[in-house]
């Protein structure tokens, strides 16, 4: 049989991290094996759910460069893939449960706890088990079938509730964990598959939509395994085969919680805005509790495919690092040719006005130009602005105090970098190597030390202590406006000496 795998979102928020692990996994699988991988929305949620979350869904994934075989946007042999256009389903499939016994009319419309138990069967992060005595107390499991027929004909309000064993336990075999039993008793007492409004829960539509869709195998977190038992009782109630289970070990922060809103960005989106690369972060994430080969670290998600087997998944919960995904991060940068980096920041330069969003010829020569002086040295798409902000736009000129090097005074910066610009004036920026020789033999004979001579030129050319090459960045700059800013500066550097004295 081949393996048909799904992920089911609830459109009720952003995507996050712990979300795009588990339609990773599932995407993986599906591929290492030569199956499918199937997208379908569980917006039974109605109070929650919302086009903006079904928007970014899309966007998130397109972004992210893997995608479903099968899914609303894309169609497929057994759609409607979103659970509020099959409501009929649901319904039909509540009704055969109570002809064949299996479930049953409730008319416990006023009564407090069928309320509150009606509320949470319908929250699809909510537990199914329950300890021995809470939850809904069968009142109406006893009535006469019949009866509760005729009572639920004539239109009074009712539920169907699934019919829980009263004794005995449910198990069934995890692939990743194991056999795993569950008292009948601890399961949420008789929980509701049909709301009064005619909703299907999560529950209902869950395994209803598993079946109909013809899923092999469900990956999920392990959150869910106390939904696995009342999950696998349906399955036996509609006499089905249920899909194979495999849940996965949680994310966690550094500090061992689940991984969250504190722990810093966790939504997708903020990932991307924050500069980093779609590809690293699916490397990084397929490793989040998974191995592939030894001795290796950077992945294409066609190796990943390749590699995936659910044996290598861990047991353990998986740390989120975010040192570890910032190296990857710059690995994947350098890894872009200077035309692809081009690409990728050029959306950030125009963030920062630096640039057109379409940049000119000139902006777009320039940048072609800088990528290879920064390319070694980014971290995030984001750091490109103020690395390459000298080039695109006029700096003040700095103050005195930050070019002046350690142990000089602002005459003695003034002389250095007096000295620096008839060197300009002298040689080629473009050839490292003899504007390096020419400037460590002026430091030598001027008793500097190289940096002390440099670093005045430096923050006067590119207003900043920090900056890519500087030689490079001269001739990216023209050496003509990198005469004329240090000629500001040393002016600066003079007037500072003279208030000084």
């Amino acid at each position: 049989m081949k393996a048909r795998v799904r992920y089911a979102p609830s459109p009720t928020g952003l995507q996050h991290i712990g979300s795009v692990r588990t339609a990773l996994f599932n995407y993986l699988f599906a591929k290492s094996v030569g199956g499918d991988f199937i997208l379908r929305l569980e917006d039974t949620d109605r109070t929650r759910s919302s086009d903006a979350y079904v928007k970014n869904l899309y966007d998130t994934f397109r972004w992210l460069g893997f995608y479903w075989d099968e899914g609303p946007d894309v169609g497929g042999p057994a759609g409607p893939y979103v659970q509020s256009e099959r409501f009929a389903l649901y319904r039909e499939h509540a009704q055969r449960l109570v002809d064949m016994d299996k479930a049953y009319y409730c008319f416990c419309a006023e009564d407090k706890a069928a309320k509150k138990d009606e509320a949470a069967d319908d929250d699809a992060s909510a537990d199914a088990a329950s300890p021995s005595g809470f939850g809904y107390p069968r009142t109406c499991r006893a009535l006469d079938p019949a009866e509760a027929g005729k009572r639920a004909a004539s239109g009074e309000p009712h539920v169907i509730r699934l019919k829980i064993p009263l004794d005995g336990v449910t198990a069934f075999d995890d692939i990743l964990l194991g056999r795993i039993e569950w008292k009948n008793a601890d399961v949420n007492p008789d929980p509701v598959l049909l709301k009064s409004d005619g909703f299907p829960t999560y529950h209902l539509a869950n395994v209803v939509d598993d079946h109909l869709m013809g899923i092999t195998h469900v990956m999920r977190a392990q959150e869910w395994i106390p939904s696995a038992p009342l999950h696998i009782i349906m399955y036996d109630a509609f006499g089905w085969e249920p899909p194979k289970l495999c849940h996965l070990p949680m994310v966690l922060g550094e500090d061992g919680h689940k991984l969250s809103k504190r722990h810093g960005a966790t939504a997708v989106d903020e990932f991307r805005k924050k500069g980093y690369l779609e590809a690293a972060l699916i490397n990084y994430v397929a490793m989040l509790g998974c191995s592939y080969e030894d001795g290796r670290d950077i992945f294409s998600l066609d190796d990943l495919a390749r590699l995936f087997t659910m044996e290598h998944i861990n047991k353990a919960p998986a740390v989120f690092d975010y040192v570890k995904l910032e190296w990857f991060n710059g690995q994947y940068i350098r890894m872009l040719s200077d035309a692809e980096l081009v690409s990728r920041i050029t959306p950030f330069m125009a963030e920062a006005g630096l640039v057109a969003a379409e940049p000119t010829e000139a902006q777009a020569a320039a940048l072609l130009a800088a990528a290879p002086l920064v390319k070694e040295r980014l971290k995030y798409l984001t750091d490109a602005p103020d690395a390459l902000r000298f080039l695109f736009a006029e700096p003040a000129t700095p103050p005195a105090a930050e070019m002046l090097p350690k142990k000089l005074d602002a005459a003695d910066a003034a002389r250095a970098l007096s000295a620096a610009v008839g060197l300009l004036r002298a040689v080629d920026p473009s050839d490292h190597d003899a504007c390096e020789s020419a400037f460590r033999e002026k430091a030598a004979e001027l008793g500097l030390k190289l940096g002390d001579l440099l670093m005045p030129l430096r923050v006067a050319v590119t207003g900043t202590k920090v900056s890519p090459p500087l030689f490079q960045s001269i001739a990216a700059l023209g050496t003509a406006k990198a005469l004329a800013r240090a000629e500001r500066a040393v002016l600066a550097l003079l007037a500072a000496a003279e208030e000084g004295r």
